[in-house]
């Protein structure tokens, strides 16, 4: 069976590298529309100066009405100049929430992807095994330190087949059944292997993992789904 941890790390690797570029480009983007906003717009100061020029330009208004006029002018120019300076307040922090919901997206929808590719492998190849071991004396089997405990009947049958594997070879239902009953292919019953492989399956639990890690290979017979070099026997 084909090690698929190659293509994983590969896999997992790109997606990092979308991250780094999608979120440098974000920021990238978010710092230009930022920069281009601010620039343009107004100046906080420009109305006070205005008033201010009105001022200096315009020495003879002199009646208290026109004084006052003045006064409110400069108090609104002030107004101005503060409310203009909240706006910058709220379009920075606006944009930096813009850019965290961007930046989150995108490493969400990466994750998606990888996984979806994940799965794909797995629905593809089988459950990825990095360590099988089969106890016979105590009916156990750990599969990547995950514990099952298995009848008589069931060990004897994922045994026949682990032995199978590391030999390369597949089983079919009456070789299975012969290697366990210790009798002649011949003898023995195509059903009878296909029942054992369905009972194992049944015992394992799982049926989505069971029937990845025990495969049927049209026209060859049963084998697991892992690599021959993980699996120890004791």
């Amino acid at each position: 069976m084909p090690d698929s941890s190659t293509s994983v790390i590969e896999a997992r690797r790109a997606g990092m590298r979308a991250v780094m570029f999608g979120v440098a480009g974000i920021v990238g983007i978010l710092a230009l529309a930022a920069v281009l906003l601010f620039a343009n717009l107004p100046d906080a100061d420009a109305f006070n100066a205005r008033v201010e020029r009105i001022f200096v330009e315009n020495n003879d208004l002199t009646s208290e009405a026109e004084i006052r006029l003045l006064e409110i002018l400069a108090a609104s120019g002030t107004s101005f100049s503060d409310v203009l300076q909240s706006y910058r307040q709220i379009i920075f922090v606006l944009l930096v929430f813009a850019a965290a919901l961007l930046v989150a997206a995108l490493s969400l929808l990466v994750a998606i992807v990888i996984l979806n590719r994940r799965m794909g492998q797995i629905e593809r190849q089988g459950i990825q095994v990095t360590d099988l071991i089969i106890s016979r004396q105590e009916r156990l089997v750990l599969i990547n330190n995950m514990e099952f405990k298995l009848t008589e009947a069931a060990i004897e049958t994922l045994a026949a087949l682990a032995e199978a594997r590391m030999d390369e070879e597949f089983l079919t239902g009456a070789e299975l059944e012969a290697v366990i009953q210790g009798r002649r292919p011949e003898d023995c019953e195509e059903a009878a292997g296909a029942t054992r492989i369905k009972r194992l399956r049944d015992s394992l639990g799982n049926q989505m993992v069971s029937e990845l890690l025990v495969r049927n290979i049209a026209r060859k017979g049963y084998v697991l789904a892992i690599n021959k070099d993980v699996i120890r026997m004791v």
